[in-house]
């Protein structure tokens, strides 16, 4: 059989994830390959830590990507810091709650949760009388919920955990890069995003950080680990009560030996994905974090616009909504996967459905990083009108496009008339 040539077809990706990848990330990927001990390539790592920081907005020492999805990034730190039998305390507001606890369940932990309807999110003090209840070791919750399009404040949850020595662990995977976090102003002991979503580099790394609360944690364990090896009686008695993290791979402990300035063998590193990540935090801080932000937000309110301008009504409470995610009710009477597949098949465009209880009653559309542009908007609000239209679907023709177009004036006008 003979293979042709890799030829993909151009999509205009508008998901909550994966999202189009800037290309001066993919000019980046092409850069020659260096020794992972390289001194040009440990000084590449030394520049990815110091940017990580900047985009988490903290100070801690400890700021890398680990090696893997989004998912290795979370698995390492509730891993590395979970024991059999610790409490751990999970909110869940919609899928990635559920799989915060399937994590910490496969790993020992007694998982107290409470739920709210997906749509919504929890008061902060909800969250908080319930840690105080349960005095669990570690608090787990998602701050941008991708399969409900909404967002839960944090600002509050980190300062109560400190007065009851509760580690607040975060997963900011749809959120970083977009959306303002704040790790150390929020008192976050740990936090993971993703490279897949706002910071528009391919799948493949997940961007960590943690404070000394965290560390403390994963030096008492290596401590323990080092100090039984050589007497098997005294390690079969410790194993019991104080065991060693199970994952060689996601080991934070050793992630941090190779890291930090022994750069102790851990694992080759994955160089061409360590080049886009570089690349894709000098674009996040050449445009500035705040004018980022503000991006999000002003393609996220003519996207709004033009959608309920054509009719259409958007799902989930919008005082909370998730600025890089916009769910939309599908209308009565229309198969969601045709029209899906008819913005695919007819005009490139991609969006996506949801899971749970959600799947099959909303489309979610992802405005995140490189994907949120002012053409894309325009773009998939124009070939959704026309999709449903083909569909029998009564909208408002003519009216979304219009409708953003009004929103992108007015901003510009705005815009104008801030003072430098």
């Amino acid at each position: 059989m003979t293979y042709l040539d890799l030829n993909t077809p151009q999509r205009t990706i508008m998901t909550p994830g994966p999202v189009e990848v800037d290309p001066r990330v993919l000019r980046a990927m092409s850069t020659p390959i260096l020794g992972q001990f390289d001194p040009a390539f440990t000084a590449i790592m030394n520049e990815v830590m110091e940017m990580l920081r900047k985009v988490f907005k903290t100070r801690n020492q400890w700021a890398f990507p680990v090696d893997g999805t989004s998912r290795s990034g979370i698995e390492a730190l509730l891993c590395s810091v979970i024991e059999p039998g610790d409490k751990v305390f999970i909110p869940i507001f919609g899928r990635f709650g559920y799989l915060l606890t399937e994590i910490c369940e496969r790993y020992g932990a007694e998982v107290h949760t409470i739920e709210c309807p997906w749509g919504q999110v929890f008061n902060q003090q909800t969250i908080i009388d319930e840690m105080k209840k349960i005095k669990p070791k570690v608090a787990a919750l998602v701050h941008g919920e991708t399969s409900t399009g909404c967002m839960q404040p944090i600002d509050q949850i980190g300062p109560a955990c400190r007065e009851e020595d509760v580690l607040l662990i975060v997963d900011a995977v749809a959120s970083i890069g977009g959306v303002d976090i704040r790790v150390d102003e929020w008192m976050i002991d740990a936090i993971v995003g993703g490279t897949q979503k706002c910071l528009s580099v391919p799948a493949g790394m997940a961007p960590i950080t943690y404070n000394h609360r965290i560390e403390k944690v994963i030096a008492a364990r290596k401590k323990v680990e080092r100090g039984i090896s050589t007497d098997d009686d005294r390690k079969n008695e410790l194993s019991r009560t104080h065991p060693i993290v199970k994952s060689n791979y996601l080991d934070v402990g050793m992630l941090q030996d190779y890291w930090g300035p022994r750069r102790l063998n851990h694992h080759t590193e994955a160089t061409s994905m360590l080049y886009a990540l570089r690349e894709g935090l000098r674009i996040i801080l050449e445009e500035g974090l705040e004018e980022r932000f503000i991006r999000h937000k002003e393609h996220e309110e003519a996207l709004i616009a033009g959608i309920e301008a054509m009719g259409l009504t958007l799902y989930g409470d919008r005082s909370v909504k998730l600025a890089t995610v916009t769910c939309i009710a599908i209308p009565n009477g229309v198969d969601p996967e045709s029209v899906r597949a008819m913005l695919l098949d007819e005009f490139g465009i991609e969006i996506a459905k949801s899971f749970g209880p959600l799947e099959g009653k909303i489309w979610r559309i992802g405005t995140m990083g490189y994907s949120c542009r002012k053409e894309n908007i325009l773009f998939v609000l124009g070939a959704l009108e026309a999709v449903l239209i083909r569909h029998g679907v009564a909208v408002k023709t003519g009216k979304a496009l219009q409708a953003a177009l009004d929103v992108y004036a007015t901003q510009k006008k705005q815009s104008k008339t801030v003072v430098p």
